[in-house]
Formats: structure tokens, sequence, C-alpha cells
């Protein structure tokens, strides 16, 4: 008997970005903060906490970038932009498009958030909360 092989495809699949390259950051900066301005107004998320979610920047900077999205962002930033993406993801492929806009401010009962809404979890636990909370939605996703 054969091997088990998946079926021949011409299609690869993509890498993986790498963002210790610029070339690599410059390409993905700008479409990165245009869509977290835009989930950021899907989750009602006020400019403080949207801030506080890319890791602290200052309003001037913060309403620069809004006005102005084309520009290169630090590894960490695309980061938690990247998570914050795969979260609202996940969360529209659980539920539906109200509840999945509402979830990360609604009280979780899960262990990991403590009856703390998700977004108090992110903005206490910073880049590893993120992945935390995606890592969750992943496995839910996959029945887990």
């Amino acid at each position: 008997m054969p091997p088990l092989a998946y079926p021949a495809t011409k299609f690869e699949p993509a890498g993986v970005a790498d963002l210790s390259s610029k070339m690599e950051r410059e390409r993905l900066s700008g479409s990165a903060l245009k869509g977290f301005f835009n989930l950021m107004s899907r989750w009602g998320l006020k400019d403080d906490v949207a801030r506080d979610l890319l890791g602290g920047i200052s309003n001037s900077a913060f309403y620069e970038w809004k006005k102005s999205p084309d520009r290169l962002l630090d590894i960490d930033r695309i980061t938690r932009i990247s998570f914050l993406i795969g979260i609202y993801k996940a969360l529209h492929i659980l539920y539906g498009d109200k509840l999945a806009d509402e979830w990360v401010v609604l009280p979780n009962k899960n262990v990991i958030f403590g009856g703390n809404t998700p977004l108090q979890y992110m903005l206490a636990h910073g880049l590893i909360g993120m992945q935390t909370v995606r890592k969750l939605l992943d496995a839910r996703r996959g029945g887990i």
C-alpha cells in the first residue's frame, strides 16, 4: 500500500510572514492599521482602550496613525493587531455578527477570565493575553 499523501495541487500555502524584515512590515503595516481601526469601531471600543491594545501610544501618535495609517509598524504592534484580527475572525465563525462583536466586552464565566470580560483580560495581560484569547477561540473553532 502506498504511503498516504495529500492530493497534488498547484496551490502552495502562504509562508509565515517574516516580521523581522522591514520590507515585510512595510507591506503589512498600512492594511493592519486600517483593519485595526475598523475592528475597534465594530467592537465599539473607545480610543483610550484602542491605544492600550496597541501597547500604549500617545494621543497625538494615535490620531496621526488613524488619520494616516500608511506607516511602518514594529513587530510588537503588528503581532498585537494580528492576534486581534484573528480573534475577530474566530468570533465571526463561531457566533452571529451581533454576539461576535459584543463578545469581548461581555462578562465571561470561563476560568481564564474569572467573570471579567475578555477585553479586561487582554488589557491586563497584554500580548500574551491576546494570544491566550486567540488560542481559546481557535480551540473552540476546532471543537475542543
